[in-house]
């Protein structure tokens, strides 16, 4: 007796459209690197700064496209530096480099203690999630916030607040947030796209954003930016001063937030009881504070102390002081995990591109590319003729246009923050004013306000179906408008007198 042969399996093609996408842009991001280093070289900029302008060109492309991952971008831009930079001069007088120079060149982000306070707050992030307190600090600020559209509005924020201080990672935070968030709409028998799911998704996202300007450990862009501030002009910033000086703007812009949310969206809440009983429950199903949560909020508490005191009580920096507390959490008995926990759950992949972006700024800046870059660009738009306020806005304006191509702040603060330095430098203000312009600047490429593409966290919310590009979009729109208008005013007002301009 005859059996039929089973049903052959469809012939997969070697090159599924995603992957030929990824590998086009990959190529034409080689091709790019390759035409620059092969072009004449213009008057005024060295061989070596022709060569960090073609691995400029290389790494915004693969960081627009997402062609590859983060870490795999970090190394292709250091091989691909290698072979450019041997056999020429990192400065006019200085000498050939061979391979083992350009590669020290490339390698020199890892040495950064901006690096190392990535990794330790990374860290951090991991012992939150490892104990679940950051489920617990989500759920007990929902529950107590109250159930109406205008108190879960305000909740989310509050969430994004508190988790903003110790976690400075958008993609964590708004990881550990979006199973409460959709839980609540599910407890209310309402959908995850009704008005109320997309509000508290959008709000979500949209806060994550404004409290990465808020805090100098908030995200990775702000500390990118100061290490380049502090190669460039010798002095950095605390923690508390750069809360003290984002103050303002965190506070206007979640005014903002709130209000465009409740305007635009008009989420509804039809049961208010039966979400308040849900959470109440899951906050429960918790059970009692456990005592490495206890051992970790004291470590966190200490820690927030340390870094808000930072130049005032003592003399530890940010890095020194979130070391010595990842050290207590990684401790027998007095910390909450140990080093094979952890090294599971942090993402390498954006500490390899951290220290790669750095490197890359470093190298655009000791090439001379930098300033050469920004006297072709924004020295001929007339901009030094013009009021601090002026040059501001125009800065702004032209790194919120670039940031709609753009879905990594810290690619976004890899490629500009250099290139704003070397334009500051020339212009015929202070060098503390230069500092203030360009520290304005780290503020404003975290404005992922507009596209679902413009940042992780973004992504992340829009994942869940909860909301479209348009509703996001409005919200978003609003959101940048805001958010310039404020910078022009508090550079006018506020910041002036601080002493930050």
């Amino acid at each position: 007796m005859s059996t039929a042969a089973p049903p052959s399996a469809p012939i997969q093609s070697p090159l599924e459209p995603d992957s030929s996408r990824k590998l086009g842009f990959l190529l034409l991001g080689l091709v790019l690197y390759v035409i620059v280093l092969t072009l004449p070289t213009p008057a005024g900029l060295s061989p070596s700064g022709q060569v960090a302008l073609g691995l400029l060109a290389l790494v915004v492309t693969l960081w627009i496209s997402e062609c590859v991952s983060p870490a795999n971008s970090a190394v292709i831009l250091t091989g691909a530096a290698v072979l450019g930079l041997m056999g020429k001069t990192l400065t006019p007088t200085g000498p050939v480099m061979k391979s083992a120079d350009a590669l020290g060149v490339m390698l020199t982000g890892f040495s950064s203690t901006a690096v190392l306070l990535v990794a330790a707050a990374l860290f951090l992030a991991v012992a939150l999630k490892h104990t679940g307190l950051d489920r617990r600090v989500a759920l007990l600020v929902m529950s107590r916030i109250g159930i109406s559209p205008a108190r879960l509005t305000l909740g989310a924020m509050l969430v994004g607040f508190a988790l903003a201080l110790f976690i400075p990672s958008a993609t964590a935070r708004v990881g550990a947030v979006i199973p409460i968030m959709i839980g609540i709409t599910a407890a209310l028998s309402l959908p995850v796209n009704s008005t109320l799911g997309a509000t508290l998704l959008i709000v979500t996202a949209q806060a994550c954003s404004i409290f990465n300007m808020g805090f100098k450990t908030g995200a990775a862009q702000n500390l990118i930016s100061l290490d380049f501030l502090q190669k460039a002009f010798g002095h950095s910033v605390t923690w508390g001063q750069w809360f003290i000086t984002a103050l303002p703007f965190t506070l206007g812009m979640s005014v903002v937030l709130f209000f465009a949310a409740m305007w635009l969206l008009r989420p509804q809440v039809p049961d208010q009881a039966q979400a308040a009983a849900k959470l109440r429950e899951q906050l429960a199903a918790m059970g009692p504070v456990s005592a490495p949560e206890k051992r970790l909020i004291a470590v966190a508490l200490l820690l927030l102390v340390m870094w808000s005191t930072e130049g005032a009580l003592h003399p530890f920096d940010t890095t020194t002081t979130t070391q010595i507390g990842i050290a207590l959490l990684l401790m027998p008995r007095i910390g909450v995990m140990h080093w094979a926990q952890a090294e599971k759950l942090v993402p390498w992949g954006t500490v390899v591109l951290f220290a790669a972006s750095i490197s890359l700024g470093t190298l655009l800046s000791k090439s001379g590319a930098a300033a050469w870059l920004a006297q072709q660009t924004l020295g001929q738009l007339g901009l030094a003729a013009l009021p601090v306020v002026a040059v501001i806005g125009a800065l702004s304006v032209f790194s919120i246009v670039l940031h709609l191509g753009f879905a990594s702040a810290t690619g976004l603060a890899s490629t500009l923050i250099p290139i704003f330095i070397a334009f500051a430098q020339t212009l015929p203000v202070s060098k503390e004013t230069a500092f203030g312009i360009v520290m304005i600047q780290s503020f404003v490429v975290s404005f992922g306000f507009i596209l679902p593409t413009n940042a992780p966290q973004n992504m992340l919310c829009y994942g869940t179906g909860a909301f479209n590009t348009m509703q996001f979009a409005k919200v978003g729109v609003v959101m940048t408008l805001a958010g310039l208008a404020l910078i022009l005013l508090l550079s006018a007002t506020v910041w002036p007198m601080m002493g930050v301009l």
